[in-house]
């Protein structure tokens, strides 16, 4: 089979639908199994031919460590910026070169508007502020670019002045607009022990990430708090990460829904090459056909189930994975 073009992917990826999704995954592998040299050389160290993989279950995913340590680049192209994630004193960050700024923020815009509608029809409070405090956080990139394009001029960043937040709450209730309030873990706590207040109408959407900030909470108890302080019934969930192009999203509980660009699968903790069935446990797996010019394939440190209906949860962490900026809180 004749190894495909960027150009000829491009269309396809812009077309994209569910039944499509295997073809264009084909095409993907086999484009970056012939232009990624860390790819490449992943497969051979594998004995794995390109020639002899037929199915998304066979496809070897690259460990996402290689982020740290590894320049990861699919063809040749010099890159427009870098994302890159947080990290404690002592860890190695991870960075993602970007070749096309505006091809990571049009997926982002079409993965939220799968669930949600398009961001510019939202007024956008994102209450990043350690996301903010440092240079490459392609959340904040996402979010800068829904602020922009918002038709609401209330849209806008939040660092640590949690009084004009509440104002500004208080204004979008008050004049009936649909509301985001896009926010970091501990930030969100922080604001709800401050300024408790009902959140009636919002969509209140935590990214996940304590940082050391505070005490690290499960989920369900984030959620629990966070609920009865914004009298809502339920929170909203953001799934994204550094080396990642598209994000999922969890409307009220653990199960994440992933963008049409993004399918996870599952395999055994112990064999990366063996698939789990259905609903066990598993390391997650995740195929991003928007990662196209670095690598679709990635391999996660995070554990979780995925449901046959291509949902799945997050349940924790690896035990030997360094943690995370923003990793989800152990179940």
């Amino acid at each position: 089979m004749q190894t495909p073009r960027r150009a000829d992917l491009l269309p396809l990826l812009a077309e994209l639908d569910p039944p499509g999704f295997e073809t264009a995954t084909e095409a993907v592998f086999r484009y970056q199994a012939a232009n990624n040299p860390l790819y490449a050389q992943f497969l051979g160290l594998l004995g794995k031919s390109a020639s002899h993989i037929h199915r998304l279950d066979e496809i070897p995913f690259l460990p996402i460590r290689f982020f740290k340590t590894k320049t990861i680049q699919t063809g040749e192209w010099l890159p427009q910026a870098h994302f890159s994630s947080s990290s404690t004193t002592g860890q190695r960050p991870s960075l993602h070169a970007v070749r096309d700024l505006k091809w990571y923020l049009e997926n982002a815009r079409k993965g939220f508007g799968r669930f949600y509608g398009d961001p510019s029809e939202w007024c956008v409070l994102a209450l990043l502020p350690s996301y903010l405090e440092r240079e490459g956080s392609s959340l904040v990139a996402m979010a800068d670019h829904w602020i922009r394009i918002s038709r609401y001029e209330e849209s806008g960043f939040f660092l640590h002045d949690f009084a004009a937040l509440k104002e500004r709450l208080l204004l979008c209730q008050a004049m009936g607009y649909p509301t985001l309030l896009l926010g970091v873990s501990f930030a969100l706590l922080d604001f709800a022990e401050q300024y408790p207040m009902p959140l009636e109408g919002v969509i209140v959407m935590e990214t996940g990430g304590m940082k050391g900030r505070r005490r690290e909470l499960t989920r369900s108890e984030l959620h629990e708090t966070l609920c009865r302080a914004f009298d809502l019934p339920a929170l909203h969930s953001e799934y994204g990460m550094t080396e990642l192009f598209s994000q999922a999203y969890a409307q009220g509980g653990n199960l994440f829904s992933p963008a049409g660009t993004m399918r996870v699968l599952a395999t055994e903790i112990n064999d990366p090459f063996c698939p789990v069935a259905f609903g066990r446990t598993g390391v997650l797996n995740i195929i991003d056909l928007a990662n196209l010019d670095t690598c679709s394939f990635i391999q996660t440190d995070d554990l979780g189930k995925v449901h046959a209906d291509g949902r799945f949860e997050v349940l924790g962490r690896l035990d030997a994975a360094e943690l995370r900026g923003c990793n989800l809180m152990v179940e």
